[in-house]
């Protein structure tokens, strides 16, 4: 969407706050011995607390309120039976509507006894994330954003999952433009325009360039031993510096 109005930007920093408060309250709430569908119980206890819904459940029925994956699951992980433990690389993804606004945002961290190549993947995918954040303007392509995502997990000695998107976001949770690459692609030649609401997501792998969905219809897991990190934040493009509508 275009946020044109000042009803639309207080309504998209309304719910951008709402998702970035649940996402660092569960982030502290994580302990070994928890299975996933309780860690996503709180995270329903606070959007409900502010009176906002589900995006994922609202829009596709997905089964839970926020998307928690571990260690080979990459996204779209299906909160359950699933027990954390310590040393887990856990993603937590946290989609909300608020009085008919948008937001979404991810973070992927390690509980301890950490492991320092996991450390520095999630460190080096927020960094790729906000890379990619402070060099966004209106007018640049947004096959821009790929190149740039692409580069910017290399230099890091990464590579990117080229199945997983960032996307248009606002008066629903997927909206133009629905498919922002995470590489450069030639032929996309759309323009993003001054005001425009967009997510930027990379998914940083230490192997896997795609992931493969599992049979229960939603969750995402890697191939083969690598791991993938995901940090996410839901901005506002504008012709300065972009605002960011998700911090905590």
């Amino acid at each position: 969407m275009i946020s044109e109005t000042e009803q639309d930007l207080e309504g998209l920093k309304a719910v951008g706050r709402v998702v970035g408060h649940t996402i660092a309250e569960m982030k502290k709430s994580v302990k070994p011995g928890m299975t996933t569908l309780e860690l996503d119980q709180i995270g329903a206890d606070i959007l409900r607390s502010f009176g906002a819904k589900s995006a994922p459940r609202e829009t596709y029925d997905f089964p839970g309120d926020t998307c928690i994956s571990v260690n080979e699951e990459v996204a779209h992980g299906i909160p359950g039976p699933r027990v954390i433990r310590a040393g887990d690389l856990i993603n937590i993804d946290v989609s909300a509507e608020l009085n008919g606004y948008f937001g979404d945002s991810g973070v992927s961290f390690q509980l301890p006894p950490y492991n320092q190549k996991l450390q520095h993947l999630c460190s080096s995918t927020e960094e790729t994330m906000l890379a990619v954040i402070s060099h966004l303007r209106a007018g640049m392509r947004v096959n821009e954003i790929g190149k740039a995502m692409e580069m910017e997990a290399r230099r890091r000695g990464y590579r990117v999952v080229r199945n997983l998107c960032s996307h248009g976001i606002g008066k629903s949770l997927h909206d133009k433009p629905h498919e922002i690459l995470p590489y450069f692609n030639p032929r996309e030649t759309t323009v993003l325009k001054p005001n425009q609401v967009i997510t930027i997501e990379p998914f940083l792998s230490t192997g896997a360039e795609y992931v493969d969905q599992q049979s229960d219809g939603w969750t995402l897991t890697v191939p083969d031993n690598s791991r993938v990190a995901q940090f996410e934040h839901t901005i506002i493009v504008t012709k300065g510096r972009p605002i960011i509508l998700t911090k905590p």
